[in-house]
Order: C-alpha cells, then structure tokens, then sequence
C-alpha cells in the first residue's frame, strides 16, 4: 500500500520489502494556466514549461563528486548502470509522470549514500517562469518489479518565484534504503546553480 508523505517524512523503502531492488521514481507536474481569458489579457504561460528531473548521487558527505554523478537528460545513465533516466520531457502535458528514473538499488556502489533528485525549470530566468506556474507538482516511489507504488509526496506549498525544487532523497541508513519527501524550493537559475549545494 503507498504511504502518502508530507514534507520532510521519511519511509523505509527495502526494511518491509525484502529483496527490493528496483525502484522507478517517477516526476510529475502540470502548467497552472491562468483562468482568465481575453483580448488584454497575457497570460504568463507564454511558453511551455519545460521541467528537468536530475538525479544528484553523492557521498557519505553529501557532495557530487564528478560530474558523472548527475544524471539529467544530458547524461541518460550512470557509469555504474544504477541509475537510467528514461529521457526528457519538454512539456509536462498529459496525466501521470512526465519523467521517471530507474534506479537499480544493489548496483550503487558503496561510495554513494544518497540519490538526490531535483526537478528545475529551463531557462526559467529569460522565460520569466517560476514553481508557482506550476501544480499537481509531485515524487512517487514505484516497485520496479511489480509496479506497486511504495510512497509518495504531492508538493503544495506556496513556491512563487521558486525556480528549482529538491524534491526527495533515496538513501542509505543503517543498512537499509529510505526515502525522504524534502521539498524544498530555490530560487537556483539552473543545475548548476543547485549542484553548488552540493560540492
């Protein structure tokens, strides 16, 4: 049964299903077009929003150590083959993920403790968007064998002006896998901005 989290709860993910392995963790969000229609009328979504999900694996002590270790839709997979994303998309339109990551948990290798995943807006700045154009926005965690959802976190804050958004951690403790429902909103203008938190 899937646990609906709020922001900053925690759930054990491989302690309660032996032998779990293979998660997809699937991204989703919607362009909150405004109500208003009419001549004078601009809306602000004058573009599509184009959203990146990324995954940021770093170290005992929370770092990316290589640029290797973010996997985007520049770097579909991991050197480590733990951890695939299944490729970009540049609208979010339509119901269910718009992005979703494999991740292979008994491929990781032991230097990395905990996957990141961040979802931000491209070129947010010239096109003048923000999180707040944005709802239905949230992080599921899927049973790669069997398609049963474990967990997962529908984002609802206020996120105006926000450009990126850390979205949760998969990580390692005490032996086990968890998941982390962190939400956190930045106003980072790009990956590389956000990944400074973690160098």
């Amino acid at each position: 049964m899937s646990v609906n989290l709020q922001k900053g709860q925690k759930v054990d993910l491989t302690k309660g299903n032996a032998g779990l392995s293979k998660l997809m963790v699937g991204l989703g969000w919607d362009a909150a077009v405004p109500e208003k229609r009419g001549f004078f009328f601009k809306s602000q979504v004058n573009a599509e929003i184009d959203c990146d999900a990324s995954v940021l694996m770093c170290d005992e002590n929370d770092k990316v150590r290589d640029k290797t270790d973010i996997v985007y839709f520049g770097n579909l997979k991991h050197k480590s083959q733990a951890v695939t994303h299944l490729g970009d998309n540049l609208t979010g339109d339509g119901d269910g993920d718009d992005e979703q990551i494999l991740v292979d948990l008994s491929k990781i290798p032991g230097n990395y403790q905990k996957l990141v995943f961040v979802v931000n807006i491209y070129q947010a700045q010239q096109r003048k968007q923000h999180f707040g154009m944005i709802k239905n926005a949230y992080i599921r965690i899927v049973n790669g064998d069997n398609n049963a959802e474990l967990a997962k976190f529908n984002l609802s804050d206020n996120y105006q002006d926000m450009t990126a958004m850390i979205m949760g951690e998969v990580y390692r403790h005490q032996g086990e896998w968890k998941f982390s429902a962190i939400g956190q909103a930045t106003k980072d203008g790009s990956l590389q901005e956000v990944l400074g938190r973690y160098r």
